[in-house]
């Protein structure tokens, strides 16, 4: 009996389209496995994949521009160290603000209570001075600029701001340390004595002819005040502090005079 031939195919040619049907099948089989473990794995990587975060570089410090010159006191790190051996005094501190914020200092300034100055009878103007409150050890530094104080037994008059950073404003005054931190050499210059001060010119000059028989320089000079115009006398021309003090014993012991020391500035 004769074979069949599928769709009039011979052996050969029947044999053949299977073997290429079957091929064709292990072909589509090996594809989809493919396809499958690739759609298996893609949601497995997308997961592992994190998107790279991008950090900007660690900024270098850029070094620190230098510090400008503070018009207030200087920080404790930048103060320098006193002169030594130039100038050291201790006594009392007093300080001043109302009425004489707004009028001038001796040395022609306005004054403003809020800046670091203060007033001495002898150091040279523009000096810096670390003031020392001897009660607590605070500090302050301050330039002269003005003239003072003119009370018995004390060596200067501090601006409200000097005296709120050693903590004296509401004592009024404090026993304190002083040294010279820079300024013009205080040992040179004219020194003399003032002997009294007067609102009425008059007692000045009157004074002023009682000691001229005796002493030699006395003038006057005027101070403008918040309560007036003071007329000042004073005794004497001399080349050393040391020479003033002898001349101020003088007066005192002599002429029963209230007597202080001054630096003459004109």
């Amino acid at each position: 009996m004769r074979p069949i031939h599928l769709l009039g195919k011979s052996p050969t040619q029947f044999y053949r389209a299977r073997s290429q049907r079957v091929e064709c099948r292990k072909r589509f089989a090996v594809l989809r496995v493919t396809i499958a473990l690739g759609l298996s794995l893609f949601p497995i990587a997308g997961c592992a994949h994190h998107p790279k975060t991008t950090h900007p570089p660690a900024r270098t410090p850029t070094p620190a521009s230098p510090a400008s010159v503070p018009s207030g006191p200087l920080h404790a790190v930048e103060r320098q160290p006193p002169v030594p051996g130039v100038y050291v005094e201790e006594g009392v501190a007093s300080w001043y603000g109302f009425p004489f914020q707004g009028r001038r200092t001796s040395n022609g300034e306005i004054y403003e209570m809020h800046e670091f100055t203060a007033a001495h009878r002898t150091l040279p103007f523009n000096t810096v001075v670390r003031v020392t409150n001897l009660r607590n050890g605070k500090q302050t530094e301050v330039r002269i600029n003005d003239r003072g104080p003119f009370v018995a037994n004390r060596v200067i008059d501090l601006s409200l701001s000097a005296a709120q950073e050693i903590d004296m404003v509401g004592t009024g005054t404090a026993p304190v340390h002083l040294d010279i931190i820079s300024g013009p050499n205080p040992q040179l210059g004219f020194f003399g004595v003032q002997v009294g001060a007067f609102l009425v010119q008059e007692n000045a000059e009157r004074l002023k002819l009682r000691l001229a028989t005796r002493y030699s320089p006395v003038s006057i000079a005027t101070y403008d005040s918040p309560t007036g115009i003071f007329y000042r006398v004073r005794v004497g021309s001399v080349s050393s502090e040391d020479a003033a003090q002898q001349l101020a014993g003088q007066l005192n012991t002599d002429e029963q005079l209230t007597t202080f020391v001054v630096r003459l500035d004109e």
